[in-house]
């Protein structure tokens, strides 16, 4: 592959997102809670998403269910 090129690759419609994924995951724990200002909904997300963080079993599920992988589509030293 000549320098400077790079590969598109498009994805179908409803292909999720590793992004959605984790969304849907956060909304899913929040269901049942009530929230009456946006400081209490920042108080219940913050730690709901830094127990994501630490937990790579689901976040590699999140990209896993996409079907797409880290391997990078170019080397740039190449």
């Amino acid at each position: 592959m000549p320098t400077g090129t790079f590969r598109c690759h498009r994805r179908t419609p409803a292909s999720p997102t590793p992004f959605e994924s984790a969304w849907s995951h956060l909304k899913r724990s929040l269901a049942n809670l009530a929230k009456r200002d946006t400081a209490q909904l920042t108080a219940l997300v913050k730690p709901r998403l830094r127990r994501m963080q630490y937990q790579p079993g689901l976040t590699e599920g999140f990209l896993a269910g996409t079907r797409l992988g880290l391997t990078p589509l170019c080397n740039p030293r190449n």
